[in-house]
């Protein structure tokens, strides 16, 4: 890194311009890089269920929720850095942008790797509170302790994508998570199967894709665009309360979907291995086939601050309309291809009759809940980027208990395993509307204000 400022460069890129073709391209590269994430883990669990072993795709499953705990912090990370830079790049300021960027990969690295630790720690008691027992329990606690301290890397990682994305360059943002699943499709054979690591294989390839999701990331945010300064503490201590109040309630807001799942696990677990094996399979496929929605939230966040910045409101609020044009028809495209592809995806991973059942049945009736939680990320990342975070936090804390607990313990009452599932996505439904609905009151009121964001942190 360098703190040698460059030259000035032109608007910002999401100034200009049809407002539809950026939604698109945004959310189409970052769909490709994120599904390379995904993709690392489905190809994992895949391998693992052609040993033959419902009990080890169980100890992938419940390794995984303990796994999506730390991505949450490291996403809600992430939506701070790209919300506060891109803002900074749409007024002009070059210079703060870049030491934002510096500051706030550092406190990323600071912070996931105290995750990391502490998840590391209390493996074992979470499991147990997941209903993990047995030989699951201990095989999913060895995965955990090989795969844990590797956040540190998948954070500064997604850290360089965010300042990547909030910068425009979609292609190189893409790059950053593309290239670990490229690499994971190959290493991950060779090291469960080559040299007979078993399980334990997929565990060291997550590690090495996250060091490549490293070494990407920085070759595009610092050797190329010199968009992130070298940190120091006192940039750190300045810039650091500002990040927090995005970064606070975005983490606690993504924390949210993880404490909710380990809930719903928790439920699915009580009807053996071969649900929970169901539910490995389901977590894996979903974020395949609906991360266009997962990248669409991405997107939303560096258009919107972009305009905000330069005081742009017509085009703040074309944004968020085309992006739930796109995030509805994106959903119905994706359920019939799921429905027609369920038979295939319980081929593929090789289930007993019990776990298939309930495979197919989720990708046949899922998809209304799926258009609910495409709207509810939509709204999510318009709260991270126009100054009311809080809004997200709330949302999905409520959708978490009040639009899980209750939901799922109903549906498991009558459907067992399959109807807690099925529970949770009819509150998403609910959610999604009214979150959709208060997305737009905020953006109408910054409208009808003329309120311009505040640029975070210190004169450099």
């Amino acid at each position: 890194m360098t703190d040698v400022a460059a030259a000035p460069r032109p608007a910002a890129k999401f100034t200009q311009g049809d407002i539809m073709r950026h939604v698109i391209t945004m959310s189409l590269t970052s769909a490709i890089g994120l599904m390379a994430i995904f993709l690392v883990d489905l190809l994992s669990l895949l391998y693992v269920s052609w040993l033959g072993s419902t009990m080890k795709i169980a100890a992938v499953g419940f390794a995984s929720i303990i796994w999506f705990m730390a991505m949450s912090v490291n996403i809600g990370l992430m939506i701070a850095v790209s919300a506060v830079v891109s803002k900074a790049l749409g007024a002009g300021d070059r210079t703060s942008a870049r030491r934002i960027a510096g500051s706030g990969i550092a406190w990323i690295g600071v912070i996931s790797l105290i995750t990391a630790a502490g998840l590391w720690l209390f493996r074992d008691d979470l499991l147990g509170a997941l209903n993990a027992v047995g030989p699951a329990k201990a095989l999913a606690s060895r995965v955990l302790a090989v795969t844990l301290p590797a956040n540190v890397m998948l954070g500064i990682g997604l850290g360089y994508s965010a300042v990547l994305r909030a910068a425009g360059d979609a292609r190189r943002a893409m790059y950053v998570t593309l290239s670990g699943g490229i690499a994971t499709a190959f290493i991950d054979p060779a090291l469960i199967f080559g040299l007979h690591l078993d399980v334990m294989g997929a565990a060291y390839s997550t590690v090495i894709s996250r060091v490549i999701f490293l070494v990407v990331g920085y070759l595009g945010a610092v050797r190329r665009h010199d968009l992130v300064a070298w940190p120091t503490w006192r940039d750190m201590k300045a810039d650091g309360r500002p990040l927090a109040a995005i970064a606070g309630p975005a983490v606690l807001a993504n924390l949210a979907t993880p404490v909710g799942s380990a809930f719903l696990s928790r439920i699915i677990a009580s009807y053996g291995n071969e649900a929970v094996a169901a539910g490995a399979v389901i977590d894996r496929v979903t974020p395949i086939a609906f991360g266009g929605l997962f990248a669409l939230s991405g997107a939303v966040g560096p258009i919107l601050g972009q305009n905000w910045g330069a005081g742009l409101y017509p085009r703040m609020r074309r944004t968020l309309r085309d992006s739930y044009v796109v995030a509805a028809a994106y959903v119905v495209v994706t359920w019939l291809v799921l429905m027609l592809a369920r038979n295939g995806i319980v081929a593929m991973f090789r289930l007993d009759p019990t776990s298939a059942a309930i495979v197919r049945a989720y990708c046949f009736a899922s998809g209304p809940g799926w258009i609910g939680l495409g709207a509810m990320f939509v709204a999510n990342a318009s709260f991270n980027n126009l100054g009311a975070p809080i809004r997200s936090t709330l949302f999905n804390w409520g959708r978490a208990t009040l639009g899980t607990i209750p939901f799922a313990l109903i549906g498991a009452h009558y459907l067992g395993a399959l109807g807690a599932m099925f529970g949770v996505l009819v509150a998403a439904i609910v959610f999604g509307a009214f979150a959709s609905l208060s997305a737009f009151g905020v953006l109408n009121r910054i409208a009808e204000a003329k309120a311009t964001p505040r640029l975070f942190g210190r004169p450099a």
